[in-house]
């Protein structure tokens, strides 16, 4: 039997249903704390890893296809089906999976951080019927994506769009990251927003069909400059 949220999205099926939600969730504005962390970025440009736009490009883009973006989507997506279904123990069982799946404590505390942040923002100023019971099933640490998911579901918003947009929103924040630390320009840093796009649609694409057995990275590099940045000896950002 559907929940409260899948009981409105047949109700609502004629009707267009409004992304503004994605939209003011999903910009720098909305306070999750994104500013504070460059998911090892920070490192890789230390080691010389990402030294320009080339670089930044193809560093982020074994991110989304091979590293936690796609993971990080899977979650989202099994979180949104578990909302709509009012499945709460599915939905604390997608959350303790993509809490334990971070690579290192500085990972785990980026995801944690931002998810609680991000939930209490949304319980706040974007109450939905729902929103509070299937909130009260995550106890302790909220992955982010498991949140993404949690509230576009509730909230009755497409999985897809919402899969795209979080996808999108990775990609700008990482690069506002590398912006910061300097190896880019902000027009090279449009530039490489723009050539991630079409992998962004991709993924967001392809999520829905997998499943949790689908979980898997393969940026060895990356999560061991975790590791390495919690000792780097100046630092701009949390991970």
């Amino acid at each position: 039997m559907p929940g409260r949220a899948g009981e409105r999205l047949q109700a609502d099926a004629a009707a267009p249903i409004s992304l503004l939600p994605l939209f003011a969730w999903l910009t720098p504005s909305f306070p999750v704390g994104a500013y504070a962390y460059s998911h090892t970025l920070e490192w890789a440009v230390e080691a010389g890893d990402i030294k320009n736009e080339d670089s930044l490009g193809a560093f982020l883009g074994d991110l989304l296809a091979l590293g936690f973006g796609r993971s990080d989507a899977i979650l989202a997506a099994h979180a949104h089906r578990a909302a709509v279904a009012g499945d709460e123990t599915a939905l604390a069982e997608v959350n303790a999976l993509a809490v334990a799946l971070a690579s290192s404590a500085e990972l785990r505390l980026e995801t944690c951080q931002q998810g609680r942040s991000f939930l209490d923002a949304v319980r706040a100023a974007w109450p939905a019927p729902g929103l509070d019971a299937a909130a009260s099933a995550l106890v302790g640490e909220v992955a982010y994506p498991v949140a993404v998911g949690l509230a576009a579901g509730i909230h009755g918003l497409p999985l897809a769009p919402t899969l795209e947009a979080f996808l999108l929103a990775t990609v700008q924040n990482l690069v506002s990251a590398a912006v910061r630390l300097a190896p880019i320009g902000q027009t090279a840093g449009t530039r490489v927003v723009a050539r991630l796009a079409p992998t962004v649609h991709a993924l967001a694409l392809e999520i829905p069909a997998l499943t949790l057995d689908d979980l898997g990275s393969a940026t060895f590099r990356a999560d061991l400059g975790s590791f390495r940045h919690e000792t780097q000896y100046t630092r701009l950002f949390r991970s």
